[in-house]
């Protein structure tokens, strides 16, 4: 009797294996360039049903009965925008209170309780445009979580005692926030770039925090929180028909509010070009941002400008991580883009972190890239892969229903077309080689750009003052 040896078995199992692989994968490509890929699938992205109570009350729900859990999201338009300049904070602490400070019909200890017992939670969060308040329960609970959530958000009790652990703690963050030098960078440049006056660049103070009393809270609920002001979001495992007759109990008989108009928010147009220096010596390295004022999501050059920002650092092979990272050396991280918002404009950046000895290097590679857009205009080529990159991974941002709902939220709110994302696709198809170099030039203006610097004061290749007028900022917190 003959055996065959191991490797001449091993041997034929490996030209089986050959043999059995898609015809594809046998004919290898040798270069990248030369890969080709199908066309991406067609796909729809689901449309929650919007519904308006007869109080104002925009409700939108959206069915997905993968697990036997629903989430309910309010998002009010009360943002920390909209604090008074000596109490900035205020939306913060008020947020963190309306969910621990317990309501009219339970007290703090009773809501963490039923809460905690049902493995459920309220979280509530602002933004400068906005306060986010979000209920997660089992879909058995979510009738008895329905009634709690607005009970919260209708009659909040705000506890004074609650009140206080919260004013600690953000005390404490202030006492911390020039730790990060991240946090000191992106602070300091929306003051650059908004104006010291603009709600959009204001930072809580301990003097402020000290001040906020509970009438306050009360007040900030009292003025910004309506029917009228607030869009309501279901999804999870729930009837549809169900469920609107729970938020119809739960909401509808809540009074509209006074019609007053929403003070505008201060923004400095005028750009503030110059270099301006954060000293913080606890650190071996210097933290860059440089840029102006960006656009809304509004802006007739959003989808050009979506390319422009997929080109400048959307991927390894983008501009910015080429040439300034893996090319030069001169960071550890950078990144870009110009920034968009929904109803005010967001920022444009370039930023990059780098070692104190190449300081100046690093200035001037950002500075290079910038104006490179216009000597040396995104190519064909450049455009067409930053297209593929954002249509590629566009399925990413609409794959779960939850999120499909969250930004169907945003559009409500700042009165978007709610066939915004379903016009996503098309809109970066139809972007051109020269809409995004116009875009370039007319939303990257280095001559514009505000240059912060946050790192030590010795140790740089080369000074501050080669690239403008240095202006030191003070950081100190008094």
């Amino acid at each position: 009797m003959t055996t065959r040896s191991l490797p001449s078995v091993l041997w034929v199992l490996r030209v089986l294996l050959v043999l059995s692989l898609p015809l594809p994968l046998l004919a290898q490509a040798a270069r990248v360039d030369d890969l080709r890929y199908p066309p991406l699938h067609t796909f729809e992205i689901p449309q929650p049903q919007r519904v308006v109570l007869d109080n104002g009350l925009v409700v939108m729900l959206l069915e997905d009965h993968e697990l036997p859990l629903v989430e309910a999201t309010a998002l009010v338009r009360a943002g920390s925008r909209l604090d008074p300049p000596a109490k900035t904070g205020l939306a913060d602490l008020a947020a963190t209170a309306l969910r621990s400070g317990g309501t009219a019909t339970m007290s703090s200890d009773q809501l963490d309780d039923w809460l905690e017992s049902r493995a459920a939670s309220i979280e509530a969060t602002v933004r400068a445009d906005r306060t986010r308040i979000v209920l997660s329960a089992l879909a058995q609970d979510f009738p008895e979580a329905l009634r709690v959530f607005a009970d919260v958000l209708r009659r909040p009790a705000f506890d004074s005692a609650r009140l206080e652990v919260a004013r600690n703690q953000s005390i404490s963050d202030v006492a911390r926030q020039n730790d990060d030098p991240d946090e000191i960078l992106f602070r300091e440049f929306r003051e650059l770039v908004y104006g010291p006056e603009s709600p959009y660049a204001a930072s809580p103070t301990l003097a402020g925090l000290r001040s906020i009393r509970r009438d306050d809270l009360v007040e900030w609920h009292r003025q910004s929180f309506h029917p009228e002001r607030m869009v309501l979001g279901l999804v999870g495992d729930f009837r549809t028909a169900e469920a609107l007759q729970l938020v119809r109990q739960a909401f509808g008989d809540w009074p509209r509010g006074p019609q007053t108009a929403a003070a505008e928010a201060t923004i400095r147009n005028q750009p503030t070009p110059g270099v301006f220096w954060v000293e913080k010596n606890d650190m071996a390295q210097s933290n860059l941002l440089i840029g102006h004022l960006g656009i809304r999501k509004d802006d007739p050059d959003f989808y050009p400008v979506e390319v422009l920002n997929q080109v400048l650092s959307g991927s390894f092979a983008s501009r910015l991580i080429n040439e300034v990272r893996t090319r030069k050396g001169l960071a550890y991280s950078v990144s870009g883009g110009v920034q968009s918002d929904w109803d005010h404009p967001s920022i444009a950046y370039l930023y990059a972190t780098t070692k104190t000895a190449t300081t100046g290097a690093g200035i001037q590679a950002l500075l290079d890239e910038a104006r490179s857009l216009r000597t040396r205009p995104p190519t064909a080529e450049e455009v067409d892969k930053a297209k593929q990159g954002l249509l590629a991974s566009f399925i990413f941002s609409v794959d779960s229903k939850r999120e499909v709902l969250a930004q169907q939220l945003a559009l409500e709110l700042f009165g978007y077309p709610l066939d915004w994302l379903a016009r996503y696709r098309a809109g970066i198809e139809a972007v051109t080689v020269e809409q995004v170099r116009d875009a370039a030039a007319r939303h990257l203006r280095p001559d514009d750009f505000s240059i912060l610097v946050v790192g030590p004061a010795e140790g740089r290749d080369r000074p501050l003052t080669d690239f403008g007028k240095v202006t030191p900022v003070d950081v100190t917190i008094r």
